[in-house]
């Protein structure tokens, strides 16, 4: 395996992200490479690379291609390898006149407003314990106390829970304190009063119970929520609705009343605080319909334009063999190998999409129930390609298309058989399922046979275990957890 294909290799696995900071990091190591200017279209033209605006006519799909598929991208001439006729010799003493860019072609999509799409990317957000330490800091209380305060936070998850009991806080300060258990528990009270309400709670129970105790003592079924709370949670989280009524001496809408209040609670309430890093997605692809047919395009903005430094290139001499000019030869080379790389990952990336769009045009108008079958092998033998390479392309790159952002992988599925011998895509059927539950009686809800049982008269063959194992998939809980009071 060459070095070039082994760069290739490498830049086709990379995520968007990744390759972004891959080319970065190259630009600032390899003097002949520069980012081309903006506005520079009319080198673009010379190359032959699309410089159409969104009014212009798509570009004719391939002959060999389903013609309700389009891309704007051009059609490069080049070897399985994505090889590009660039001459391997520079001209002796001469002006630079080739500028090779990562082709970019115009996607329609609206113009960019201005704002920086990473803004605040790496922004700190604050953690749940900042924020109980900063209402503390607010608060008149002595030094034991606020050391006390200290030891507490420090003991909360960051669901908002006490990670270890009071007790053992008291044990862990007996070192250093003289204070009693009683003081422990005062702070600790205090503490559960600051926001997010219902932190510093043992248990569910206890969270729920501080959250009942900060609502307006008006409240509609206050008393009948605290006492459902307090000694009937485990027939609640049972569903056993009945016995609550029976012991509580309430009707079923009067429970609903009594229920909703306690929705209304937060059961892990140090998650509204607790921070989380904002992970970014960029698509590497654009899919829309354009004049009836769906059509494929690149994401310009996923890495800048390249080209030779011309420059730099202009200094190189054929025949000096000058440490200088040996090392302007290795960069120039080097430099011309990473774009050829670029271009060859960009048209690759393309091309997957391509097909993939023209197998899964039934998702893109209907929805995930008219998703068809698909494996890596079927898109690897109409690119002709290796399923390794398919592989790669559809890691971490992602599609932006009218129903949303999806990884290429969304788009591949197994096939389950059809009464009348055809297909159908696990996808698909997942849809169905989860349809099925959201329209079922949440009185009494579908089991899992049920689900079967309707597919099967549906024409789908599925059996109840793999009805099981895809409503699980998608964490939807069995039908005795999904049960509610009509």
């Amino acid at each position: 395996m060459t070095p070039q294909l082994q760069q290739a290799i490498r830049l086709l696995q990379l995520s968007t992200l990744e390759l972004q900071a891959q080319i970065q990091e190259t630009l600032e190591q390899n003097p002949m490479l520069e980012a081309a200017e903006e506005g520079a279209d009319e080198a673009y033209d010379e190359e032959g690379y699309e410089t159409s605006t969104a009014e212009a006519e798509p570009a004719a799909a391939d002959e060999s291609r389903d013609a309700q598929t389009e891309t704007s991208e051009p059609d490069y001439e080049r070897d399985a390898q994505g090889e590009e006729n660039i001459p391997e010799d520079l001209p002796v003493d001469t002006q630079w006149d080739d500028i090779y860019d990562i082709p970019a072609p115009h996607t329609g999509m609206p113009e960019d407003d201005g704002r920086d799409i990473f803004e605040n990317q790496s922004g700190g957000e604050e953690t749940l314990q900042e924020h109980l330490h900063w209402q503390l800091d607010l608060t008149p209380m002595s030094d034991v106390d606020r050391a006390i305060a200290a030891a507490i936070v420090d003991a909360i998850g960051e669901d908002g829970y006490l990670a270890e009991p009071i007790e053992a806080i008291h044990a862990s300060l007996a070192d250093d304190l003289e204070v009693e258990l009683d003081e422990v528990m005062a702070v600790l009270h205090l503490i559960q009063q600051l926001d997010p309400q219902g932190c510093g709670a043992a248990d569910l129970r206890d969270c729920l119970g501080i959250q009942l105790d900060h609502l307006p003592a008006d409240t509609p079924w206050l008393a009948e929520a605290r006492l459902l709370v307090r000694d009937f949670l485990d027939l609640l989280g049972n569903r056993d609705y009945k016995q609550i009524m029976r012991k509580m001496k309430l009707d079923e809408e009067q429970l609903q009343q009594v229920i909703g209040l306690i929705q209304t609670l937060n059961p892990r309430p140090g998650e509204v605080i607790a921070a989380s890093r904002t992970e970014y997605i960029v698509p590497d692809v654009f899919v829309r319909k354009h004049r009836g047919s769906w059509q494929v395009e690149l994401n310009p903005d996923i890495a800048p334009r390249l080209r030779i430094n011309q420059l730099y290139a202009s200094l190189i001499k054929r025949a000096d063999q000058s440490a200088d000019n040996t090392y302007l030869k290795e960069n120039l080379q080097e430099a011309r190998w990473f774009i050829k790389s670029l271009q060859s990952r960009n048209e690759t990336l393309l091309r997957v999409a391509t097909a993939i769009v023209e197998r899964q045009r039934g998702f893109l108008e209907y929805g995930e129930e008219a998703m068809k079958p698909l494996v890596l092998r079927d898109i690897a033998e109409q690119l002709d390609m290796h399923e390794s390479t398919i592989s790669r392309v559809t890691t971490q790159k992602y599609m932006h298309t009218p129903r949303g952002v999806y990884e290429f992988k969304y788009f591949f599925s197994s096939h389950v058989a059809t009464a009348d011998g055809g297909e159908c895509s696990a996808t698909a059927i997942r849809a169905m399922i989860r349809k099925l539950i959201e329209e079922e009686n949440t009185a009494k809800p579908l089991s899992d046979s049920k689900i079967a049982a309707t597919l099967v008269e549906r024409g789908i063959n599925v059996a109840r275990r793999t009805v099981a194992k895809y409503r699980e998939a998608m964490t939807i809980p069995p039908s005795n957890e999904r049960k509610r009071l009509s």
